[in-house]
C-alpha cells in the first residue's frame, strides 16, 4: 500500500469532544478506581496525593503532549510515527516497546476486568453481599483460584473489547466512549455523594485531603512517580495512536491538560467514594489490592442499601476497565493493520484473541498455576512487573529523549502547537530534556534494585 492511499485510509475521530473522552476513557481506567486508593491507602493518603500531583504536572502532561504531537504530527501507529520522523535511526525502538507494553498490560489487565465483570453480576444478583463480611477475603480467594471461571469471565471481557475496537475510530471507540464516559461521571457522582453522607465519613475525607507528611517517604514518592505513568496510559503508546487520529485544528497542549486533570479528578474522586466508606464501618484503608474486591463488599453489606450501591461500583469498575482497553488493544491493531497491511477486522480478532491467549496463564497463576514462577514472581506478577515498571518507564523516558533532543527544539514545539518564545514551550521542552528523564531514571533504578532507601 502506498503512503499516499494509507494517508487516504487513515480514520479520523469525528468531533473533538470524541477524541477527548476517548483519550479520558484511555486514562480513567482500573488505574484510578482499583490501583490508586489503594497505593494512597497504603502511603499516607493526602500527602501521597500531593506528590502524585506535582509527578503529574512534572512529567504526566509534558509526556502525554510529546506522544499526542508525534502521532498526529505523521498520522501513523506507534512503531510507524518514530520511522517517520527519524527515518534510519533506531527511535523506532521506542515504539516497538510501546506496542510490547500494550499487549502485555492487556493481558492480564482483561483477567482484572474479568474480576469486576463478575462482582458486578454477583451484586446484581445479591450473592455477593450475601457472604459474611469476615468471610469475604476466603471468597476472593476461591474465587481468583478457580481455574475455569474467571477465565469465562476474562473471555466475556476481551470479546467486548474486540467487538468495539473492529468497528473502528468513529463508530467504535469514538461512539462507545461518548456512552462510558459520562455514565462513569454519573455513576460515580452518585457514589461519592452516598459516601460522604455516612454517619462517620468525615474520617475518611480527611485522610484523603489532609496531609500528614510524616506519612511520607522516598518509597511514597517513587510509588507516585511510577503510578503517573500506570494511570495516564503513557509509554504504550495509546496517545501516540490516538493523536495520529486528530484533526490539525485540535489544540494539543489543551488536550493533553485537560486529559490528564479529567484523569487525576476521576482518580480523586473515586478516593472519596471508597475512603468515606471505609472509615465509616472501620476497616483498614491500607488493605492493598483487596480493598477493592474484598474491603468494599465487606463495607456495602452495611451500608443501607448497600446491594444497589454495590452494583452501581463494580459497574463503574467494569465500565472504566472497558474504556482503557479498548484504547490498549488499538496499539498493537494499528500497528499490525500498517506492518502487514491487514483490514481493521482481521488484525483486531487475531490481536485481541492472541493477547487473550497470553493471559490465560496469568489468571492461571492465581490458582492452579500458583507454584510456577518467573525470577521469584507469579506469572500475573511477572508480566504486571516487566510492563508496568520497566516498559512503561523506558517507553516514556525514550519518548521524553526524542521530542526533547532528537528532534531538536524547533521541531517538538513546531509539532507540539507551543511557541518558543512562550513560558510553557520552554518549561515543556525544559521537562522533556532533563526533569521527566531524571525522575523516570530514579523510578526505573527503583525497581531493578539500584536505587534503595
Amino acid at each position: 500500500m502506498s503512503q499516499g492511499l494509507e494517508q487516504q485510509a487513515r480514520e479520523q475521530w469525528k468531533t473533538r469532544t470524541g477524541f477527548m473522552l476517548a483519550s479520558m476513557g484511555s486514562a480513567i481506567g482500573l488505574g484510578n478506581i482499583w490501583k490508586f486508593p489503594y497505593i494512597t491507602g497504603e502511603n499516607g493518603g493526602a500527602a501521597f496525593i500531593i506528590v502524585y500531583l506535582i509527578c503529574i504536572a512534572l512529567i504526566g502532561i509534558p509526556i502525554m503532549l510529546a506522544e499526542f504531537a508525534v502521532g498526529r504530527n505523521t498520522q501513523k501507529d506507534a512503531v510507524g510515527s518514530f520511522r517517520e520522523l527519524t527515518p534510519g535511526k533506531p527511535w523506532f525502538i521506542t515504539g516497538i516497546f510501546g506496542v510490547a507494553a500494550a499487549f502485555l498490560i492487556l493481558s492480564f489487565y482483561g483477567v482484572v476486568a474479568g474480576w469486576a465483570l463478575s462482582y458486578t453480576t454477583k451484586a446484581m444478583s445479591g450473592d455477593l453481599l450475601a457472604i459474611p463480611a469476615d468471610q469475604m477475603g476466603d471468597a476472593f480467594g476461591g474465587f481468583i483460584g478457580n481455574a475455569l471461571s474467571p477465565i469465562l469471565w476474562q473471555t466475556l471481557f476481551m470479546a467486548i473489547v474486540i467487538i468495539v475496537v473492529v468497528r473502528g475510530i468513529k463508530e467504535g471507540i469514538e461512539k462507545w466512549n461518548k456512552i462510558l464516559m459520562p455514565t462513569l461521571a454519573v455513576l460515580l457522582v452518585i457514589l461519592v455523594i452516598r459516601a460522604v453522607t455516612l454517619p462517620g465519613a468525615g474520617e475518611g475525607v480527611s485522610f484523603l485531603l489532609s496531609p500528614d507528611f510524616s506519612a511520607l517517604n522516598a518509597n511514597a514518592i517513587l510509588v507516585a512517580l511510577g503510578h503517573a505513568f500506570f494511570s495516564l496510559s503513557l509509554g504504550m503508546g495509546t496517545m501516540i495512536t490516538y493523536g495520529s487520529y486528530v484533526p490539525k485544528n485540535v489544540n494539543l497542549p489543551t488536550a493533553a491538560t485537560g486529559v490528564s486533570l479529567a484523569d487525576t479528578g476521576f482518580a480523586l474522586l473515586a478516593g472519596l467514594a471508597i475512603f468515606p466508606a471505609v472509615f465509616a464501618f472501620g476497616m483498614d484503608p491500607g488493605a492493598g489490592p483487596g480493598l477493592i474486591f474484598v474491603t468494599l463488599p465487606a463495607v456495602f453489606e452495611m451500608m443501607p442499601f448497600g446491594q444497589f450501591f454495590s452494583v452501581l461500583f463494580f459497574l463503574l469498575i467494569s465500565m472504566a476497565a472497558l474504556t482503557s482497553a479498548i484504547s490498549i488493544l488499538e496499539v498493537p491493531v494499528a500497528y499490525f493493520m500498517r506492518k502487514f497491511e491487514w483490514t481493521r477486522k482481521k488484525a483486531t480478532w487475531i490481536i485481541g484473541t492472541i493477547i487473550f491467549l497470553f493471559g490465560i496463564p496469568s489468571s492461571l497463576s492465581l490458582g492452579a498455576w500458583g507454584g510456577f514462577t518467573i525470577f521469584g514472581l507469579g506469572f500475573f506478577d511477572a508480566v504486571d512487573y516487566l510492563a508496568s515498571n520497566i516498559l512503561l518507564p523506558l517507553g516514556g523516558l525514550l519518548t521524553a529523549l526524542f521530542v526533547g533532543w532528537a528532534l531538536g527544539k524547533q521541531k517538538s514545539l513546531e509539532i507540539g502547537g507551543l511557541s518558543e518564545a512562550s513560558v510553557w514551550g520552554k518549561l515543556w521542552i525544559l521537562s522533556l530534556r532533563f526533569v521527566a528523564p531524571v525522575l523516570i531514571l530514579l523510578v526505573m533504578a527503583s525497581v531493578l534494585g539500584f536505587l534503595t532507601f
